[in-house]
């Protein structure tokens, strides 16, 4: 029997969960109890239909993304090929935007008309936030997902061009076309971190007898990456080799951050980090660095 969306507070009575197949988001909301309360509801009564609506055009959500420009009908679809266009020139499907996308789209419904002080929505790691004049945000960068430690923060504050973060790499939930342990960028809302993070990623890559790749489409038939391998499993390299990876990745990322596509990048590969991008270097603070 299908279960539909599923909503509660968590036992800290502060947080939301909200649950529907894969997508499973976290949200906070600060200010006035009233306020948050009213927030509450309404990022319910907009969850009701998220997943039905993507369900509905998924197929072509998984194509590459090429000209003409496709319209899709759902107000999230429409974030991802918003997200993923800026990048049509590499292969990217706009399903490499769909959990930033989610998260963008539940903010802008938790905060409409209400008066909060800030709020976030994380959907799975990537995050989207809101903040209002004087409030800030630290959020804590994890450098692996198999080893879900904070090795850095970010304070983000109101006055900076940033509202959504997002996180990829091969041992992530998503499939990966690289081998960063990590890759979280900083950009103007979640759903384009989410792209950029997922393409620097990919770009985080060589060639080694210690890494194992398959093709997506032998793990998951329904795979948007389809016969491109992706990484499975990373084996011991040496210093060189990271070095190289992590180079091409920042190549990457900085050019994305001179196109104006995303305001940092942190990658992590072997416990060596990388941070790319215009916030100021004090903001980043790498304890493995």
């Amino acid at each position: 029997m299908a279960v539909g969306p599923q909503a509660e507070m968590l036992s800290d009575g502060r947080r939301l969960h909200l649950h529907h197949g894969p997508i499973d988001l976290i949200i906070e909301a600060f200010g006035k109890k009233n306020e948050v309360k009213a927030a509450y509801l309404q990022a319910i009564d907009r969850f009701d239909d998220i997943l039905e609506v993507l369900v509905s055009e998924l197929e072509a959500l998984r194509r590459s993304l090429s000209e003409p420009r496709w319209q899709p009908l759902g107000p999230v679809a429409q974030r991802m090929i918003a997200a993923c266009w800026p990048h049509r020139d590499n292969f990217i499907t706009p399903m490499a935007a769909v959990a930033g996308a989610v998260a963008d789209e539940i903010l802008v419904a938790l905060v409409q008309d209400r008066m909060l002080d800030r709020a976030y929505v994380n959907n799975g790691g990537d995050i989207a936030f809101f903040l209002s004049p004087g409030n800030s945000l630290t959020v804590g960068l994890v450098g692996d997902y198999h080893l879900p430690a904070i090795d850095a923060s970010c304070a983000l504050t109101h006055d900076l061009p940033v509202r959504g973060m997002a996180t990829s790499g091969w041992k992530g939930r998503s499939y990966s076309l690289g081998i960063a342990d990590a890759v979280t960028v900083l950009a103007q809302n979640a759903a384009a971190a989410d792209a950029a993070a997922t393409l620097i990623a990919n770009s985080v890559t060589t060639d080694d007898p210690a890494i194992e790749r398959v093709s997506a489409r032998n793990i998951d038939p329904d795979s948007d990456l389809h016969d491109l391998l992706v990484t499975t499993n990373v084996g011991l390299l040496d210093g060189s080799i990271v070095d190289a990876a992590l180079s091409s990745g920042v190549e990457v990322a900085e050019r994305m951050c001179r196109g104006g596509h995303i305001a940092t990048a942190v990658l992590v590969l072997r416990q060596e980090f990388r941070v790319v991008g215009s916030m100021p270097n004090e903001l980043i603070e790498c304890d493995a660095a």
